[in-house]
């Protein structure tokens, strides 16, 4: 006797996909646009940095309170609300004319973020249930692209003297309604009321596994703001290499995790989660171990794309465990992990920054790499039970 298995919902993984685009386009415009905003408002860096520091505060509140709220009112609700309240957020900050008015458009801007954040991976993980192998890293990797779009409309517009607040009041009104228009192919997390002990648990998952799974989001996303940030820098300022060539530097490293997290997916229903995880942080430690010592640009080159290959795919299979360890409370799970993911982001050019003061930013770089091999190390707590 046959079973029949019902198709997988095409029409909310593309959704999903628009919303990570969606998210990573917002994002992207503000940062291309930065330069501009502190010269309107007459800021300093400082303030600049201080004000960079409330973005991302508000968007760890967003995360927190948009975790629960998903549990409770569901994702197909919260994710076109947190994308319209994104795209209406991008009006703000090319108006501003002070510190005190930026500063207030980036709260909102930071929340509704950190709201979108959390709810299209929770929406992400509940699509992934309903498909025979992995997906998660390829939305991941939209929200690259995304960033990606937003630099080329940013870097023409202003090579055209386009206003800022044009291009962003533009952009974020095409982003309001497109959330609005996609969010009716959102699907909701099926959880009976009555569980099943075989495909829901019982009672709460472990606090430790959840705080593991966020220890290991820590390290991670720090690595990946390392590259980010200091990229560049390090091929500039050790390699002395001209600033046009140290561009290559965040673009190889960039290019090599957009390319990895499409092809995780793949690789991830083959060996795992777990070995994902393991061996990609293994693969991350090698390349900036590379990038360390090297002095050489090419095979510097050659590092900082093995750091973002390495890096790629570890995050995402993370995301998808928090989400799963309890589908009653997956939003809320979810905000714990992206929670602690982000404050790695945050924090990881902030450590190395500080530690380029006392010694040479190569050797700084080795708390990532140590942060990496850690993660080896901890990559079992992804084991299955059955395993």
């Amino acid at each position: 006797m046959s079973t029949l298995v019902a198709a997988p919902p095409r029409a909310a993984r593309i959704a999903t996909w628009v919303y990570f685009g969606v998210n990573g386009f917002a994002i992207g415009l503000w940062v291309v646009h930065i330069p501009n905003i502190e010269h309107a408002t007459g800021i300093t860096h400082s303030t600049l940095g201080l004000l960079l520091l409330v973005l991302g505060g508000a968007a760890f509140l967003g995360m927190q309170v948009a975790g629960p709220l998903a549990d409770r009112v569901g994702q197909r609700r919260l994710v076109p609300a947190s994308g319209v309240l994104l795209g209406l957020s991008l009006f703000g900050p090319g108006l501003t004319d002070s510190w005190w008015t930026l500063g207030l458009t980036l709260m909102v801007l930071g929340f509704a973020n950190g709201s979108l954040d959390v709810g299209m991976n929770a929406h992400a993980v509940v699509v992934e249930r309903a498909y025979p192998r992995p997906i998660m890293a390829a939305f991941h990797a939209m929200w690259s692209i995304g960033g990606a779009i937003a630099a080329l409309i940013g870097a023409m517009t202003l090579r055209a003297d386009v206003p800022t607040e044009v291009t962003l009041g533009a952009c974020g009104a095409l982003l309001v309604v497109v959330s609005l228009m996609t969010g009716r192919f959102l699907i909701e997390a099926e959880v009976p009321e009555e569980h099943d002990e075989d495909d829901v648990p019982s009672s709460k998952p472990p606090a430790k596994l959840v705080w593991a799974l966020g220890g290991l989001a820590f390290g991670l996303m720090l690595a990946e703001g390392v590259a980010n940030d200091w990229a560049a820098l390090q091929f500039r300022d050790v390699l002395g290499t001209s600033t046009s060539t140290a561009a290559y530097a965040y673009g190889a490293f960039a290019v090599a995790m957009t390319i990895g997290r499409f092809a995780t997916d793949r690789v991830a229903a083959v060996i795992g989660a777990m070995a994902i995880v393991r061996y990609g942080a293994a693969l991350a430690a090698v390349g900036l171990t590379i990038v360390i010592v090297s002095p050489w640009v090419a095979v510097a080159l050659v590092g900082w794309a093995l750091f973002g290959l390495g890096l790629a795919g570890g995050v995402p299979q993370l995301f998808t465990a928090a989400g799963n360890l309890d589908p009653r409370a997956s939003g809320a799970l979810m905000a714990r992990v992206v929670g602690l993911g982000y404050v790695g982001l945050l924090a990881g050019p902030a450590l190395i920054g500080g530690l380029a003061h006392w010694m040479p930013l190569n050797v700084a770089f080795i708390l990532p790499v140590v942060l990496c091999v850690l993660t080896v190390i901890g990559a079992p707590v992804l084991r299955k039970p059955k395993d």
